[in-house]
């Protein structure tokens, strides 16, 4: 970590004192973005009786979060470059600040939605933009070490969200969830004023068409995913996905022609930038079905109570939080793409071991599998980062960050919708779901061997890179 402070002749970016501070800027507003997630979802069963609305309306406090984050990230990273990256990080920090607020101060339901779909817009504008600001606070020699620290935050907020949730509402009321960002946020904006880089905004306009095609095709793409996980492949579903590929087609033409597009499509004639993309959805398909297969196949076919489930799972954010962070600092020093090969096969290991577990593993079967899952995201994302960060020039580094954060949002949402579809698939079908949650992991192992492969034909490109 002091290395990360240290300043050597030629150091482009922030002064190393400086870097301290910056990077407790970008820390704080991604846990609070990444950990809002997790508390408000153990908290669901508490808000459907407390604003006495049904189960399958109260989810939409956690869903609009999710649609409205998802459905904006690329317009934010485009709009950064207009408006300076530290002025757009800045300005969602502080509307997700006083969304908490709201939130906290809601009288009902709606007002709670409402509030909630102004978080998501803030929470977007920050993880948009959010590691790209690595590349502009550090040196080149430091970027990995750097992205290994912003994958250790992102596994802690999402290992310790649910716990941290629990624990407020085990000691105060509901508001509390959203109040605890306020004094946080504030804090963060007093320092992001003085520690944040400055830019220049650079000339020209937003692309509105293809801001717009952009949320429609993400919103009515996660809409779908919803659907075919709640009841498999039918009209309902059928009809946001077609929306979604007609925006998608629609969206790609309109890139082609704008004067300043929303993402320019010239980042992907970059070899390293276009593979590590490709290989991060990959990776984040494979480890949605297992976020969201696990938990199911420990309760339901092991028969763990809910407590046990989360112990069983704990080992891959804790193995991630060690990981991760070593594997940014051999990425500065080695070729990524051979760093981030080797944490592919080791997750590969560990996704094989976990579909082939049966009903009656032990617990030390499960938690060792587990770890190695763990160990092996936490080797491959950071420099995986790094690649597809340092894989585009340095004026493309927004859209960059906007594009990394998307495929995360997407591989997530395709991971959550094979458990979800495989499950309504399989409805009935046999006896026991072991069969179909085996068969969601064995699709997880499918995805991450596409990701190895591809990860593997990279190499040479890294090396030249260097």
């Amino acid at each position: 970590m002091r290395r990360l402070f240290e300043t050597r002749p030629g150091d482009t970016g922030l002064p190393g004192p400086q870097r301290r501070w910056a990077l407790l800027v970008l820390v704080m507003g991604t846990l609070m973005a990444v950990f809002d997630g997790g508390i408000v979802n153990i908290a669901l069963p508490t808000l459907a009786r407390e604003l006495n609305v049904s189960e399958s309306r109260v989810v939409w406090i956690t869903n609009v979060y999710q649609l409205v984050s998802a459905s904006s990230l690329l317009a934010f990273a485009a709009l950064s470059r207009l408006l300076g990256r530290h002025r757009l990080y800045i300005g969602g920090l502080a509307v997700f600040t006083v969304a908490s607020l709201a939130c906290a101060l809601a009288p009902g339901f709606a007002w709670l939605v409402g509030a909630r779909v102004v978080q998501g817009l803030g929470a977007a504008a920050m993880l948009s933009i959010g590691p790209s600001m690595y590349r502009v606070i550090f040196p080149p020699r430091l970027l990995g070490s750097a992205i290994g620290i912003g994958a250790l935050v992102v596994a802690f907020g999402i290992a310790f969200g649910p716990s941290l949730g629990g624990g407020i509402l085990y000691l105060a009321s509901w508001p509390w969830l959203f109040a605890i960002n306020v004094p946080i946020g504030i804090a963060a904006l007093l320092l992001a004023l003085r520690a944040l880089p400055r830019e220049a905004p650079e000339a020209g306009r937003f692309d509105w068409p293809g801001a717009l095609l952009s949320a429609g095709m993400v919103s009515t793409f996660v809409l779908a995913l919803d659907q075919l996980g709640h009841g498999g492949l039918h009209l309902v579903a059928l009809a946001p996905l077609a929306t979604s590929l007609a925006c998608l087609a629609g969206f790609i033409r309109r890139q082609r022609r704008a004067a300043t597009p929303l993402v320019p499509l010239a980042m992907f004639h970059e070899a390293r930038f276009s593979y590590a993309a490709t290989i991060s959805m990959c990776a984040f398909i494979a480890q949605g079905a297992a976020f969201v297969g696990l938990p199911f196949l420990f309760q339901s076919v092991m028969e763990r109570s809910p407590l046990e489930s989360a112990a069983l799972f704990t080992p891959w954010p804790l193995a991630l939080m060690v990981t991760g962070p070593l594997a940014g600092r051999l990425a500065d020093r080695f070729n990524p793409a051979v760093i981030s090969s080797l944490g592919l096969v080791l997750f590969l290991a560990g996704m094989l071991s976990l579909a082939l577990l049966g009903e009656d593993t032990t617990l030390g079967h499960v938690v060792w599998r587990v770890a190695l899952c763990g160990i092996g995201y936490g080797l491959f994302q950071a420099p995986n980062n790094r690649e597809l960060l340092g894989g585009v020039p340095m004026a493309y580094s927004a859209n960059a960050s906007g594009v990394m954060a998307s495929v995360r949002t997407f591989g997530q949402a395709v991971g959550t919708a094979l458990v979800g579809l495989v499950l309504a698939l399989s409805l009935g079908a046999s006896e026991s779901p072991v069969g179909s949650l085996t068969l969601a992991l064995w699709l997880g192992v499918a995805t991450v061997s596409l990701a190895l492969a591809l990860s593997l034909r990279r190499i040479p490109l890294a090396r030249h890179a260097r």
